[in-house]
């Protein structure tokens, strides 16, 4: 697993700036919302799906008080049925525990066979809040920057509207 360290050398070789927020452990968006809500940022959920085979994986960002249409994900992807990926399939191609998933998580993900999704709003141009694969810390980035970082490490995503 990727730690904290590795990830900031990985953002300071891209001299992608960020905020770090440290604090207590969370495992749900709306408490990690406490401790950025006095800051300007688009607060995030990150959502690890798999369909019925478990042979497609998808990453999906949203507003942390955004629930997701999982049929309307379902259609954009192409797929009949959707479903949130176990504990098993997270340590398999993210190697992380649940309540930790974040967009760093991919760093773990030698495989690249997941695919990564926004919300259109999520990257309206508010700096973007994620876990470093570590839930006592949140981390604030551009949306431009948080680009930069997937092309780097071999990702492509796409916008939808959800």
């Amino acid at each position: 697993m990727n730690d904290y360290s590795q990830i900031k050398t990985e953002l300071d070789r891209l001299n992608i700036q960020f905020q770090l927020i440290e604090h207590p452990a969370v495992f749900t968006a709306e408490e990690a919302d406490k401790y950025v809500a006095n800051i300007p940022c688009m607060r995030t959920k990150s959502l690890f799906l798999t369909d019925k085979k478990k042979t497609s994986y998808y990453l999906v960002f949203v507003r942390d008080d955004q629930r997701l249409d999982m049929k309307k994900f379902a259609q954009i992807v192409d797929k009949k049925h959707l479903k949130f990926a176990s504990d098993q399939s997270l340590l398999e191609k993210l190697r992380i525990k649940s309540g930790s998933v974040s967009i760093f998580s991919l760093l773990n993900n030698e495989t690249k066979d997941v695919q990564v999704y926004f919300e259109k709003s999520v990257v309206s141009g508010l700096p973007l809040t994620f876990h470093p694969n570590d839930n006592t810390k949140t981390m604030l980035l551009k949306p431009e920057d948080l680009f930069k970082f997937l092309k780097s490490i071999g990702f492509s995503y796409q916008i939808v509207e959800l």
